[in-house]
């Protein structure tokens, strides 16, 4: 692969970059409204919150956001990638408790250029997958078949996460 330097184009890629702001950003509206049914809100921890997609990939599409917004997963401290790591094993077991899925897809999309929806505060996914979930609606179709309405399946993972963390 042949390579063409040009570096006068780090002045347009640097003029680009956005500082957060949290005045604009859909999670940290969610956390400060406390309407944790109509926001899909299943879990709130001391430094991070478990939620479900609005837009899922597949039923059950769980998200782990951090309190503090912040775009930087290197400003993250130590409580908060515990609490992160620790919500996403247990979204992960009530998604396994609830729904069986065969496999997950568990990540991060840090920046637009990554693929991040939503680039100005970090979160995780969890997604579950079953065996043969790509089908010829999503395939050839390009829409998705969801099983499940958005507030069944936030009653079903509500309860399961009740369950594991005996609060029930």
């Amino acid at each position: 692969m042949d390579r063409l330097w040009a570096p006068w184009r780090m002045e347009y890629i640097l003029s680009t970059v956005k500082q957060p702001d949290a005045s604009e950003c859909i999670f940290c509206r969610m956390i400060g409204e406390r309407r944790d049914a109509e926001n899909l809100i299943l879990h709130r921890g001391q430094h991070a919150l478990v939620v479900m997609n609005l837009f899922p990939y597949n039923s059950g599409h769980l998200m782990v956001v951090p309190l503090r917004h912040t775009a930087e997963f290197s400003s993250l401290g130590p409580a908060e990638h515990l609490e992160l790591m620790e919500l996403m094993t247990l979204g992960q077991r009530a998604l396994g408790r609830v729904y069986g899925p065969h496999g997950y897809n568990i990540g991060m999309n840090i920046g637009r250029a990554a693929g991040a929806g939503i680039v100005d505060h970090l979160h995780y996914h969890i997604v579950p997958r079953w065996n043969g979930d790509t089908n010829f609606m999503s395939a050839v179709a390009t829409t998705k078949v969801m099983s499940e309405s958005l507030p069944e399946t936030w009653q079903r993972l509500k309860s399961s996460l009740a369950e594991l963390l005996g609060t029930r």
